[in-house]
């Protein structure tokens, strides 16, 4: 059984390199925390703040961020493996470079954020909302985008192969030089009111 931390507060702490397995914080605050380096699995964090927090280059297995919020965090070289988002927003956070491998990041907040460079491959991303997002030299390959929010964002030069294009509209984001596969060129073009034949 994992153990449990509920409706705690963190404030200025030293979690460098710490490793955290089978733990479950609900609720709790996390400020000015020092969490580079530190490595979790099969963690979970439910309805948790993340205030200035630094989680740079710190590695994520086979754990959960549920409906947390992310304001102000680096994330710079962090990496997320096999891991569970869902509904967490991020708000003026350093997110690159990021790497994400799996997992679900349906509902995440992801507007306005600067994602150039970073790899997010075999992600679920259903109804993620990256309006405004910055995604130029990305790799967004394998992944679920199916009713996502993508107005104004932009994937100029992209690697978006594999991936599920059927919420983007063509006139709404920036696609210069992004590789698609066949498959996917045949939704721009529907999406474009081209007939094929």
């Amino acid at each position: 059984m994992a153990e449990v931390t509920e409706d705690a507060s963190f404030s200025g702490e030293d979690w460098y390199g710490d490793e955290l397995a089978d733990r479950h914080f609900l609720r709790c605050t996390f400020r000015d925390v020092d969490m580079t380096e530190l490595s979790s699995r099969n963690a979970v964090f439910e309805e948790c703040v993340f205030g200035n927090v630094k989680l740079n280059a710190s590695r994520h297995a086979d754990s959960a961020f549920l409906r947390c919020r992310f304001l102000r965090c680096n994330l710079f070289e962090a990496e997320f493996a096999g891991c569970k988002l869902t509904g967490s927003v991020f708000e003026q956070c350093t997110l690159r470079p990021l790497r994400v491998t799996g997992g679900d990041w349906s509902f995440v907040n992801l507007s306005d954020a600067d994602l150039r460079g970073v790899t997010f491959s075999g992600v679920r991303m259903r109804e993620a909302d990256l309006t405004s997002a910055l995604c130029d030299g990305a790799t967004i390959s394998a992944v679920d985008l199916s009713g996502a929010h993508l107005t104004r964002a932009k994937f100029n030069r992209c690697d978006l192969r594999g991936s599920d294009l059927t919420a983007v509209h063509p006139n709404e984001v920036e696609l210069r030089d992004a590789v698609i596969d066949a498959t996917q060129a045949v939704v721009i073009a529907q999406a474009l009111g081209l007939r094929i034949g």
